[in-house]
């Protein structure tokens, strides 16, 4: 019986290429040191999350432990174990925001995109989470979509950033 392990997920050509390139950036028994840098090239080549395989795969790119690669998947919030929607909104809702009202935008994303925390539109086009901390406090509340933030957030804002990223 063969216990080579099969995985569906490999770097498309290109990626590959990146792959290689960032792993010169590190000594080679310092290679582990590649597993963030690494998960966003799978992540944005997955559309945003990162799959069991691609994980794994991840692994035995670096030839390092299957638990350390996941201990960073699974521990940053801008790693997503789960398909996404187009957009990712992340409301913050550490303190600062939550005081200066990011608990009210969130329900307001929930209202007007007709989803629940940790849900995705029917049209895959928002997926709506609650996070911890963005670091941005001095601006609360704030937002991230994607790779871009949003800051000293009001209600009105939504509607508006919604409709834009709709286009």
């Amino acid at each position: 019986m063969n216990n080579t392990l099969k995985l569906k997920f490999k770097f498309s050509d290109k990626n590959k290429i990146k792959a290689k390139k960032i792993l010169k950036k590190y000594p080679k028994k310092f290679s582990r040191s590649a597993i963030l840098p690494l998960l966003h090239l799978v992540q944005d080549q997955l559309e945003g999350w990162l799959s069991k395989d691609s994980i794994e795969y991840i692994s035995k790119f670096l030839n390092v432990p299957l638990i350390n690669v996941y201990e960073v998947a699974s521990f940053y919030h801008m790693y997503n174990l789960k398909k996404v929607g187009k957009n990712c909104i992340n409301v913050c809702t550490t303190t600062p925001c939550w005081l200066r009202g990011s608990d009210i935008i969130l329900k307001k994303f929930e209202q007007k995109l007709n989803v629940k925390v940790g849900e995705t539109t029917k049209d895959n086009l928002f997926s709506l989470n609650e996070i911890e901390c963005l670091g941005a406090c001095v601006d609360a509340p704030v937002i991230k979509i994607n790779n871009n933030y949003y800051e000293n957030l009001k209600l009105d804002d939504i509607q508006k950033i919604i409709k834009n990223l709709k286009r």
